[in-house]
Order: structure tokens, then C-alpha cells, then sequence
């Protein structure tokens, strides 16, 4: 017989045990790390944003101020048939305080890269005005500036007969909406029969064209309003969906009310924004007005923006252009050049360091990355790596914005320091 003390203790311990096991029951579950999805569109650095809107909406005009380029703007439909193409340098202070440091033989910025694509007009779907000329150029871009106009000029016609931004944007998203529908009812139709008839490699495929089909079709839903798997986007990215872009949508108005910030047609604009395309960018801006501030000299220009209290929207645009485009950039920086090198968001180091030469992602070793906020702050490379700020990182590094890199690479006949000083 045990004593009353012996079976307290087995009794504690028994207790203690159990709890233990409870608590090892109970443990949380290993997190599940979230699908890393490819990116919807073209993969590369020199994609292009497109400038969508009807005729006479001010599209030619904005471009040719965004690009200091002298496309056609004259005042009848489909004055722009082919696409114009220009690039424009992305406006960025860090990129300036590095020129103005270094005092460099070259500069380099990041770029834009914008197609001003001709007036759409209701039925181009089905072939009207310039009908799928035009739609085949916004498929080739990679980005939409839908543009509206929000200003009367009886000088201007409407092709429409009466201004309505409203409207006209929902013209225009139905028919890139319609031609969508009619490319993806092509690739159903295409492999529908064998699928039916049991082929079972195309099953997959065939899977999410119906996803797609449901979200599309039945329920007319733009394809970039639906979180779609790793697998669904590759099928994507087959097609190139106009309605799976990123977009911006630039409202054009008068000069007198862009001054005063304020038209009647923004709050509807706004309403049906948030309604339709959910924490989407909408930049009120005034093509005539930026025309004329483009025209001035320098003193004058600034003379008469000081006056009205305005400043010109270019920048704004040409900045969130630039990131619905899922770009972004790093810095080489030395007294023989100051470039910024174009990526991808989510480039890690060795295809970061690819893009100045392929020998460089080849022979990969490492990236040695000053921010640039510590750059400025300590106002020198040694003041950075005093301050114990000079990171070196390896082949895992995901490059962020704006990152100063200098790249150490393996050239084959040992090691060579490969610091990108231009």
C-alpha cells in the first residue's frame, strides 16, 4: 500500500502530465505560407501604359504635353489612328539629390513608356470606328489610363452628342468587357470537344476557362476584380486580357475648374469609381491648362502657378503610371553616371543584377545595398558603412525601391569586384 503522501504526489504528477498533454494538443498549427502568385500580364522592364478614352476626350492633346512630342490633335474622330509610342523620364527627388551629389558625366532615369491609342467608341467590339485596329493596341499594352472628359466646349464635338464622363467610361470598360468574351468563348470552343470527349490534359485548362467564363460572362465582371490562383494566371497570360490591366483613371477638365478644384461631374465619377473599380486612382487633371504652363518660360510658368494656386499634374501621373505597371527601380550611383535601372516588383538581387549584364546574375556573389533615406542622412558611402548601415545581401535578397546597389560577381578567372560605379 502506498501512503497518503506517495499518491498525493502521483496525483500532482498525473495532473501535471495531463496538463502537458493538453497543451501539446492544443498547439497552433504551422501557418501555411501564402501562394506566391505570378504577376497578371507581361513578365519584363519595358511594358507600356496605354491612354484609353473616346474621341475628343483630350488624349492626343495630354500626350503631347506628358511627352513634349507633337502627336496630331485636331478636332474630328479618329484623328489618331495609329498608336503614337513616346517614353518619359519618371520625375523622383532621390534620383535628383543623387545627380546633384555625385555631379556625374551621365544621367539616366527610369522611364514611362506611353502608347496614346486611338478614340474608342461604342460598338468597337463589334467592329465600329476603328473596331478591333484599336483594341489589338490596347492589348498590347500593359496598363490603361482610361481618360474622360469632364468639360464642355461647344467647339469640341462629343461624339456622343453631350458630355457624360459617367457614361462614357462605362462605354468604354463594356467594350473591352465584350471583346474579352469574345477571345475566351474562342479558346472554349477551341478545346471544348475534346474535353467532353475525355482528353484529360486539357482538363485543367479547360477548368479555369470556366472560372473565368463565370466571372466574365455571367456575372460581367472585369477579370482583375477576382483573385485567381497561381495556376488560373498562368492560363491568363496566355490571352492578355484587355480587363485584367491595371488602371488609372485621369479626368480631364476645364482649366478654370481644375484651378478651382472643383466640377460638377467628379463626386459621379468618384460614385461610380468606387462601385465599379474599388480603390482605384482617379486623377482630376486639364490638358489645356498643362498645354499652356508647358508653353511659358520657366520664370513665367512658376509666376502664374504661384498666382492661381496650381500646380501641374504631370508628375502624379506619369509616377502612378509608372507603378501600375509593377515597376519599380535601384540606383548605380559614382561621378561617371547616375542610372536607374528598371525591375519588376519582387526582383531579387541576381536578376536585379542581370539587368546591367547577364555576367553579372551569372557569376552572382552578393549585392552590397545602401538605402537611400541612410545614403542622405549620412551624406556619404563611408559615413553609411561607419554607421554600420552597408548591408551585403545574397542571391534571396528582394530588391526594394530605390535601393543603392553595387554588385560583386564571379567573372570565371576568379573574383572581380564588380561594383557598378559607372
Amino acid at each position: 500500500m502506498y501512503s497518503d503522501h506517495v499518491i498525493e504526489i502521483f496525483s500532482i504528477l498525473l495532473i501535471c502530465n495531463t496538463q502537458i498533454l493538453v497543451l501539446a494538443t492544443m498547439a497552433p498549427k504551422k501557418q501555411e505560407e501564402p501562394e506566391k502568385k505570378p504577376l497578371i500580364g507581361r513578365i519584363g522592364t519595358n511594358l507600356k501604359i496605354g491612354i484609353v478614352g473616346l474621341p475628343n476626350a483630350g488624349k492626343s492633346t495630354f500626350f503631347n504635353v506628358l511627352t513634349k512630342s507633337q502627336a496630331a490633335a485636331e478636332n474630328f474622330p479618329f484623328c489618331t489612328i495609329d498608336p503614337n509610342e513616346s517614353r518619359v523620364p519618371v520625375p523622383d527627388p532621390r534620383f535628383d539629390y543623387l545627380v546633384e551629389h555625385y555631379k556625374p558625366a551621365s544621367k539616366v532615369p527610369a522611364y514611362l513608356n506611353v502608347v496614346d491609342i486611338a478614340g474608342l467608341v461604342k460598338g468597337a467590339a463589334e467592329g465600329q470606328g476603328l473596331g478591333n485596329a484599336f483594341l489589338s493596341h490596347i492589348k498590347a499594352c500593359d496598363a490603361i489610363f482610361y481618360l474622360s472628359r469632364a468639360f464642355d466646349d461647344d467647339e469640341i464635338i462629343h461624339v456622343e452628342g453631350d458630355v457624360n464622363p459617367v457614361r462614357d467610361l462605362e462605354i468604354l470598360q463594356l467594350e473591352l468587357l465584350l471583346k474579352d468574351e469574345e477571345t475566351l468563348k474562342a479558346a472554349i470552343e477551341k478545346i471544348e470537344k475534346n474535353v467532353l470527349r475525355g482528353d484529360k490534359k486539357l482538363k485543367a485548362e479547360y477548368d479555369t476557362y470556366m472560372k473565368i467564363k463565370a466571372h466574365l460572362i455571367d456575372e460581367q465582371k472585369h477579370i482583375r476584380f477576382h483573385d485567381w490562383s497561381a495556376a488560373d494566371i498562368e492560363v491568363l497570360n496566355k490571352f492578355l486580357f484587355l480587363t485584367a490591366k491595371p488602371a488609372i483613371y485621369l479626368v480631364n477638365l476645364s482649366e478654370k475648374d481644375y484651378i478651382k478644384k472643383k466640377n460638377k461631374w467628379l463626386p459621379k465619377i468618384k460614385e461610380w469609381v468606387d462601385a465599379n473599380d474599388p480603390g482605384a486612382l482617379i486623377i482630376p487633371f486639364s490638358a489645356i491648362f498643362e498645354n499652356k504652363i508647358f508653353d511659358m518660360p520657366d520664370d513665367e510658368r512658376q509666376a502664374y502657378l504661384k498666382e492661381v494656386n496650381a500646380t501641374s499634374a504631370l508628375d502624379k501621373i506619369i509616377v502612378q503610371g509608372y507603378k501600375a505597371l509593377q515597376l519599380q527601380y535601384f540606383f548605380t550611383a559614382g561621378p561617371d553616371e547616375v542610372k536607374a535601372w528598371t525591375i519588376q516588383k519582387s526582383t531579387k538581387a541576381p536578376q536585379a543584377a542581370g539587368r546591367i549584364h547577364t555576367d553579372f546574375e551569372k557569376g552572382f556573389i552578393m549585392a552590397e545595398v545602401m538605402k537611400f533615406d541612410d545614403f542622405k542622412a549620412e551624406g556619404s558611402e563611408n559615413a553609411v558603412k561607419a554607421a554600420g548601415k552597408y548591408r551585403q545581401q545574397g542571391r534571396g535578397y528582394v530588391v526594394d525601391d530605390g535601393d543603392i546597389i553595387f554588385f560583386k560577381f564571379n567573372a570565371g578567372a576568379g573574383l572581380k569586384d564588380a561594383k557598378k560605379k559607372p
